[in-house]
């Protein structure tokens, strides 16, 4: 069946959204190889030190994560992604140039990666917001699927290609790959119209907005515990962030390049999960596709730090694939219902309040589980936030998304908050 015109700018559209973003991605992953080693190898950081690296990376999230949702809605969205693709890549390119000026020190890691993060925010929410009006209702869970499935292709080759890259270039000179990413991703952002909502002629005071966002997510029935379960799964994220290299190069002995190859194990996980989720919220409903997601994640969680020499390395690889897989299901299913069933002017504060709280973790969880790892080891600790993504199934299991086969079967009744 031939498009529309309308159609096929919708879909053209949508095709250079996703190559800026898949642009992008292909460059973190393999700068989410490069920056940890070249705290590792080049400047011989401690298991705290990589621990404050990765939380630096998510704190932004905490600090500016709910007034991020009213930036983005009073800004131009394209406009506001490309200047977190600069600032980003502005701030990646400085790390090679103070290694070849030999001043690079593990606080320089700790600014760029605090400057990636708040730029990371503001990208994300908009990212995120921008989505719905690009594409229909019904394609919205499959183009997140989509999304989602093609972030896992880059996880998969990213680490894998940044590993081999390290063992050939070096770990500094391959974070330029990340800053040209970036680069290239600002570029095709520039070919997009713009997506700004009608302005009101005087906009609430920020506090306000912030306040009726937060209230929205937090007193929804659906959308809170949803929320809380993220924020389970983010925490243990975290931890394994900032504890996989530490574990598998310190703990297991693996080289750099074996240390890619472990690490792409997320991005099969991630791709299986992407590549499932449509079948399996059509089969079994999205609610409870969520809670039987919420098991895998714990199943696998607890496979990862098993074990020592190969059979270490393939109980790493299993474990990290079937955790990736369970939190992928969990974070489709949600994000689409959200931009389902939240109010149009309301949905970018949506965002930013549930990325606020569930992003949050992540730093949080990388730094605890620094400090944890300095005394315990990485394996110790690692098994220690296996449990912590036990609460990931238990907050579901204790709300009302028990009770339902799809989250969009809930229905607002006159006394629900999200009316207010």
């Amino acid at each position: 069946m031939e498009l529309t015109e309308e159609e096929a700018g919708m879909t053209s559209v949508f095709w250079r959204w996703w190559s800026a973003g898949t642009t992008s991605a292909i460059g973190s992953a393999v700068g989410g190889v490069a920056l940890p080693l070249t705290a590792l190898t080049v400047l011989d950081a401690s298991a705290f030190e990589m621990g404050l690296i990765v939380a630096a990376s998510y704190v932004a999230w905490i600090v500016i994560g709910l007034p991020a949702g009213v930036l983005v809605q009073r800004l131009p969205m394209r406009g506001v992604q490309i200047a977190a693709d600069l600032a980003r890549a502005v701030a990646v390119v400085s790390i090679p140039l103070a290694w070849w000026w030999q001043a690079l020190t593990v606080a320089q890691l700790v600014a760029v990666a605090l400057v990636i993060s708040f730029a990371n925010v503001v990208f994300d929410v908009a990212n995120s917001t921008f989505l719905p009006s690009i594409v229909s209702k019904e394609q919205l869970q499959s183009r997140n699927s989509l999304t989602s499935g093609t972030h896992a292709v880059t996880q998969l080759g990213g680490p894998s290609a940044g590993g081999l890259v390290v063992q050939v270039l070096g770990a500094v000179p391959t974070l330029l790959v990340d800053a040209v990413s970036y680069l290239v991703s600002a570029l095709l952002l520039r070919t997009l119209p713009e997506r700004r909502a009608e302005a009101p002629a005087e906009w609430p005071p920020m506090r306000a907005m912030i306040v009726e966002g937060w209230r929205f997510v937090a007193h929804h029935p659906v959308m809170g515990p949803c929320m809380w379960a993220a924020t389970a799964a983010n925490a243990v994220c975290g931890a394994q962030h900032a504890l996989f290299a530490l574990y598998l190069v310190r703990e297991l002995h693996a080289s750099p390049a074996l240390l890619g190859i472990l690490l792409a194990a997320d991005g099969v996980g991630t791709l299986i999960g992407a590549a499932l989720t449509t079948r399996i919220t059509a089969r079994f409903g999205g609610a409870r596709a969520l809670i039987g997601a919420g098991f895998v994640a714990v199943a696998g969680a607890l496979v990862l730090p098993l074990g020592a020499g190969a059979l270490g390395f393939i109980a790493f690889a299993v474990g990290s694939a079937v955790f990736a897989a369970g939190v992928v299901v969990l974070s489709v299913v949600t994000r689409t219902y959200r931009q389902l069933a939240s109010p149009p002017e309301l949905l970018p504060r949506v965002m930013a309040t549930v990325r606020f709280v569930s992003w949050g973790a992540i730093p949080i969880g990388g730094l605890l589980a620094g400090g944890i790892a300095g005394a315990l080891g990485g394996r110790a600790t690692l098994l220690l936030f296996a449990v912590v993504a036990a609460g990931v199934p238990l907050i579901l299991l204790l709300s009302r998304v028990r009770r339902l086969r799809d989250l969009t079967d809930h229905q607002p009744t006159a006394l629900s908050p999200e009316l207010g």
